[in-house]
């Protein structure tokens, strides 16, 4: 085969659609694979700041909080494959870099030099709040196209998230008992 032959061979199975057997029609693989990959790229987005924020922990309870952004960074990369898998096993095309990731995030970076603990955890309650209402979204896009076993993946997910959130809030509050 010629190069110019195997070139053009290359590229038709490369804009050829995946024929991965699902029941979901082509819009329904469009939509829910388009959410599924934004809501990706917002979770490793949120990883890697809940790991910089891990990383650069100071102050007294510097135990506390480094232990619980450790916890909640593996938490919140153990959807990452999950999430990713689900894009593909219904046919979708998934993330492939971090320079798709930049585009897609909607969870904001933090590059700061320094951070106060614990607006760490005020950053990341909000950023996790954020996350849970992303999540009901795309639970809307599945709902819509009667995708129940991504449905029931993202259901799992809003209750860890909303964990988070709950106890980065408890973290943060300066003990008044009535609230």
């Amino acid at each position: 085969m010629s190069t110019n032959n195997h070139n053009k061979a290359l590229l038709r199975r490369r804009e050829a659609p995946i024929a991965t057997p699902t029941d979901l029609g082509p819009k329904a693989v469009r939509d829910i694979s388009g959410a599924l990959n934004a809501l990706l790229a917002d979770v490793f987005a949120l990883y890697v700041k809940t790991k910089n924020f891990h990383w650069h922990m100071s102050g007294p309870h510097f135990r506390d909080y480094h232990l619980l952004l450790d916890e909640q960074g593996e938490q919140i990369f153990d959807m990452t494959d999950p999430l990713a898998e689900r894009v593909r096993k219904i046919g979708g095309i998934t993330i492939r870099s971090i320079g798709q990731i930049s585009k897609l995030q909607r969870i904001s970076d933090n590059d700061a030099d320094y951070v106060d603990p614990l607006d760490m955890l005020a950053e990341l309650r909000e950023d996790n709040k954020s996350l849970t209402a992303r999540m009901r979204e795309v639970h809307g896009v599945c709902d819509e196209h009667n995708d129940v076993a991504t449905a029931s993946l993202i259901e799992n997910w809003i209750d860890e998230t909303e964990r988070r959130a709950w106890f980065l809030f408890e973290s943060t509050r300066k003990g008044d008992p009535g609230h």
